[in-house]
């Protein structure tokens, strides 16, 4: 299968099958300094992925730490008994961290790269469909707080991101939905000629097609460098990537982080709000609505989770959008649809907690 790589401004996204294959070399241009590697390690992938990492790091001193892919591990305390450990192993700014797993395990190692001695080499080798194409792409690192989700975070690229399509044949298919939402989020808020793609050919995706299946990653990552390279610390355009997320954040606090609501289906489920609200007000036509909701239905898409659109299901978690990065002064901005491909402006509709509240209200 043909590796493809996408240049960035400051990294290079590779993606492809076997393109960890490339990861030796990418050190070696990289990082010419290195000797020490950490890898933190989503304990959940299967070992011969590390056994394949660790055959293309054979000049280096690795140190392997396996890490759980849970939310409440995500936080300033775990990653800071991870930076004492490299503290004893004396690692230095020349050396690296690279990050092996899903969004979890991405965000917090690119937030430890970026504060350890200011800054370390880091590199992302994301193995799960939602990572690659959304939280491997735009710097965004974090941790969660017990008021929100990466409330605790910074901005750092990394030297590169290894994106290999063969991480995902040991996903199960809750997983690949979990990253079709936000491929489908790129579609819907940028590029009508992919949400038309999308609808010819969302089945083949989850069902990991290869051919489509790298097509639908690359065009994500395009989609999303196009408003990150612009934007790269969220003062505007960005924003608009927030598409659904307001309502997801929320759902996700409210359901505490568990795996009865990931990350992914609450942003399925937050978009679905979005677009009923964007309908409501009269910003999309019924066409535009109708033709999202027939994707979600065909595929179903909210299967399981449709107990996530009840009205007091909604209300009870709006209280947890307060500590929201959006907010501003006392009012959440959101982003609404208007057309697919075409979004509000960001900062144009912000409401005050009761506002949304009593909008919900109306709509459900």
């Amino acid at each position: 299968m043909k590796i493809s790589q996408l240049k960035a401004k400051d990294y290079s996204v590779v993606v492809g099958k076997n393109s960890i294959s490339s990861l030796s070399s990418e050190i070696k241009s990289h990082c010419p300094k290195c000797k020490k590697i950490a890898v933190f390690f989503d304990k959940k992938i299967p070992k011969k992925f590390l056994t394949k990492i660790k055959k293309n790091l054979k000049k280096y001193k690795i140190f392997v730490f396996l890490v759980s892919p849970s939310e409440k591990i995500k936080n300033f305390n775990y990653s800071s008994s991870l930076i004492d450990k490299l503290l004893k192993l004396n690692f230095n700014r020349a050396d690296l961290i690279i990050g092996v797993g899903g969004g979890i395990v991405g965000d917090m190692s690119g937030f430890i790269a970026s504060i350890y001695k200011r800054g370390i080499n880091f590199i992302n080798l994301p193995s799960t469909l939602l990572a690659q194409v959304d939280s491997c792409i735009g710097g965004k690192t974090g941790v969660n707080s017990k008021y929100g989700k990466n409330l605790i975070g910074s901005f750092y690229n990394p030297k590169v991101v290894i994106s290999d399509t063969e991480f995902l044949r040991s996903l199960p298919r809750r997983e690949i939905i979990c990253g079709y939402a936000e491929i489908l989020k790129h579609a819907v808020i940028h590029d009508k000629v992919f949400f038309n793609f999308l609808k010819k050919n969302t089945k083949n995706i989850l069902s990991l097609k290869n051919k489509v299946l790298t097509k639908s990653i690359i065009k994500s990552c395009k989609i999303k460098l196009n408003f990150t390279e612009k934007d790269f610390k969220e003062k505007g355009l960005r924003m608009k990537l927030n598409f659904g997320h307001t309502f997801a954040h929320a759902l996700e606090i409210k359901n505490k982080y568990s795996n009865r609501l990931n990350h992914g289906e609450a942003v399925l489920v937050g978009m679905f709000i979005a677009i009923k609200i964007s309908k409501f007000k009269n910003l999309c036509t019924e066409s535009t609505y109708n033709q999202i909701e027939d994707l979600y239905n065909k595929n179903l898409l909210l299967k399981n989770f449709n107990k996530y659109l009840n009205k007091n299901e909604i209300l009870k978690s709006i209280k947890f959008m307060k500590n929201d990065k959006k907010k501003d002064d006392e009012r959440v901005s959101f982003i609404f649809l208007k057309n697919i491909g075409k979004t509000t402006l960001p900062g144009k509709y912000k409401y005050k907690i009761n506002q949304v509240e009593k909008l919900i209200k109306k709509l459900f």
